[in-house]
């Protein structure tokens, strides 16, 4: 039973400003990996919107065919990694969604009516599934360990806060495989709104090292553009762009606009993708209104 995996990276997709209801700017792409045999498989997180869900239903049915889904595992709460579980059931309904409790009960604050319109329903009005399905606790939540048919470990490795509380990575050791969630980004620019205090960024720091110990040889992360290899440099990455992020505020501390710190991290990540994510990572560190311009 050869083991084996892909990654599908749901595109940017615009959605709208929930203040204005005008274009906001772009989501980020959004990485789901896939990890099968000859017969099964699991999938890891899914995107935000019906289309997006679409294509990775298709994606799996062209790179693994005939395949058993037989787990859908989700890293985190936010809704752009477990929106589409409803629509995979429909297309493979013996998989099962599964988490750990600090991730489902985040699931579950993310759906209540005033956070889940204020910040998904306003932003992708008519795009996002429903009703919704959230996942259920791992088979075994005190060892955290799933298998892939009969011999290969998926083991859920919990750690803490990254760019939200409670999240997690799933390492599959026989691929030497971390699969990360937000824990970990690519050439995206990293979302630093609740992570927003030099406490939460180093225990950011904290998870990713988390991830080092286990000397991976594929680090998928959970925000990517579609061209990049899952290599482990992004985990070197990722921690210097939050040293980088705490350098530049305490640097600009005196700056006389938030625009100085977000055109600060853009001249030191050009080539990063999503410059709007800056502006949403310097408002939330500052406690500013989100209305710069860059």
């Amino acid at each position: 039973m050869a083991l084996r995996s892909a990654v599908f990276v749901a595109p940017p997709v615009p959605f709208l400003s929930p203040q204005t209801g005008k274009p906001g700017g772009m989501w980020s792409p959004i990485s789901c990996t896939l990890i099968y045999t000859t017969t099964e498989a699991v999938l890891v997180d899914t995107p935000i919107t019906i289309q997006q869900t679409n294509d990775l239903i298709t994606w799996i049915e062209k790179i693994a065919p005939g395949r058993k889904l037989s787990y859908i595992y989700i890293t985190h709460g936010h809704g752009d990694h477990f929106f589409g579980i409803p629509q995979l059931l429909q297309k493979f309904p013996d998989a099962i969604p599964v988490a750990t409790q600090g991730t489902i009960r985040h699931m579950e604050q993310q759906i209540e009516d005033e956070a889940y319109n204020t910040t998904w329903g306003s932003r992708f009005p008519d795009q996002i599934y429903r009703p919704f399905q959230l996942a259920r606790p791992l088979p075994d939540p005190s060892s955290k360990t799933f298998y892939l048919g009969t011999k290969h470990t998926c083991q859920v490795i919990d750690t803490g806060h990254s760019d939200t509380y409670d999240s997690s990575i799933l390492w599959v050791p026989d691929l030497r495989l971390a699969v990360c969630g937000d824990v970990v980004y690519g050439q995206v620019h990293q979302m630093l709104a609740e992570a927003n205090t030099r406490a939460k960024r180093e225990e950011w720091i904290r998870a990713i090292e988390k991830v080092e110990a286990l000397q991976p040889l594929y680090v998928v992360p959970g925000h990517r553009q579609a061209e990049e290899i899952d290599g482990v440099w992004h985990l070197a990455a990722t921690k210097k762009y939050l040293q980088d992020f705490g350098r530049v505020l305490e640097e600009n501390k005196n700056a006389k606009s938030p625009e100085e710190i977000v055109n600060a991290m853009i001249k030191i990540y050009p080539d990063r993708f999503n410059l709007a994510v800056v502006v949403f990572s310097v408002a939330a560190a500052l406690q500013v209104p989100i209305d710069l311009r860059i």
